[in-house]
């Protein structure tokens, strides 16, 4: 890849060990297969920073999920009308993924 401009240093500031990308990857396929397969589907979800989210997934991608809510809140982005808002989830985030009835 060709720059602008020739870079005078290059310092790598963070670098993930190839164990800890493999076990990502692997992470990431996990939660999006079980998302994908459950797609219209009630859902609780949980994310790392304890955030709970109750709602319909609607559509799953290799780094999102995408989650119906009935009362957005506004610690995030929601794209919608106002009583039915579309709030995305970053997969590497969530940590429980509860199915209801």
């Amino acid at each position: 890849m060709s720059y602008p401009y020739p870079a005078m240093h290059e310092q790598v500031l963070y670098q993930a060990d190839p164990n800890v990308a493999t076990t990502l990857r692997s992470i990431r396929d996990r939660i999006y297969h079980v998302s994908s397969t459950h797609v219209n589907r009630q859902v609780r979800v949980q994310t790392l920073d304890g955030n709970i989210y109750e709602g319909a997934i609607v559509h799953v991608d290799r780094g999102h999920v995408y989650l119906k809510v009935s009362h957005p809140s506004g610690q995030r982005a929601f794209f919608g009308p106002s009583e039915a808002a579309i709030l995305t989830l970053v997969l590497f985030e969530l940590l429980v993924i509860v199915l209801l009835a």
